[in-house]
């Protein structure tokens, strides 16, 4: 087995250097964090799941010209990613009130928002990622004004193709985390989107009863969260009705 360095390890994730100069292998772990790490679990499977429902969708939101990191799958945990230079900021877009912003602002869990509202929080493990403003991300340099812009655009393609895409599959795309990064081609820079996108970063409730689908029954000890996802791929079509088969999957390359 080729050994490869390790670059960096997050919560879920663990990111590899590449087999060619511009690239890394991102591997999808089963850890289950909440809380900024203070809970943790382990969910078999969760990183098999995570890693086809994030390719099936950014393989979609690339049709539309959305242009991510994602190369191509090279097995069941892992992909080939474009190497970027991540802005450290995470955009929440919400459509419908849930999580924090109904414990701030003293709103009923499940209320429609009159338009989608994006909130921005710092990437920093040990302030808890803090909310903070455009003011903010330009005034400390994290990302300049014509960026921000482009990652506000971006945003809410992204959140009008969803909530159609999972509107057509019986869910309701409630708010979803995302982020950017600068892709250096030449003398060139593009703002891509980057990490995931999967049960881990989104919200989703299903369209008839509201039943969560997304880690947030890790969070509330809800229970069913490797089912949950598995509804989530089922109902993308990812994997057949008779499940998904080897959940372990692959060991990281190393």
């Amino acid at each position: 087995m080729t050994r490869r360095r390790r670059v960096y390890e997050g919560k879920a994730k663990v990111l590899f250097e590449g087999p060619e100069p511009g690239t890394l292998v991102q591997y999808f772990k089963d850890d289950a964090t909440a809380f900024n790490g203070e809970k943790k679990a382990t969910v078999t499977g969760k990183g098999v799941l995570n890693n086809r429902i994030s390719e099936h969708l950014m393989i979609k939101l690339a049709e539309i010209g959305i242009h991510n990191h994602f190369i191509r799958r090279l097995n069941m945990r892992e992909q080939l990613i474009r190497e970027v230079e991540i802005i450290p900021i995470e955009v929440v877009i919400r459509n419908v009130a849930a999580g924090s912003i109904c414990k701030r602002l003293g709103i009923t869990e499940g209320t429609p928002l009159p338009r989608p509202i994006i909130e921005y929080y710092f990437k920093s493990d040990e302030l808890n990622d803090p909310m903070v403003t455009e003011e903010h991300i330009t005034a400390f340099g994290w990302a300049n004004p014509l960026e921000l812009d482009d990652i506000v655009n971006q945003s809410l393609r992204i959140n009008d193709f969803l909530l159609g895409l999972f509107a057509g599959i019986g869910i309701r795309l409630i708010d979803f985390k995302l982020e950017f990064g600068r892709l250096y081609e030449g003398d060139e820079m593009h703002i891509i989107l980057a990490d995931e996108i999967s049960p881990d970063n989104c919200r989703l409730w299903d369209s008839a009863t509201s039943k969560k689908l997304d880690k947030d029954r890790f969070r509330r000890d809800l229970g069913g969260v490797e089912d949950a996802y598995q509804e989530v791929a089922r109902r993308l079509g990812i994997i057949p009705e008779g499940g998904p088969g080897d959940l372990q999957g692959t060991t990281a390359i190393q």
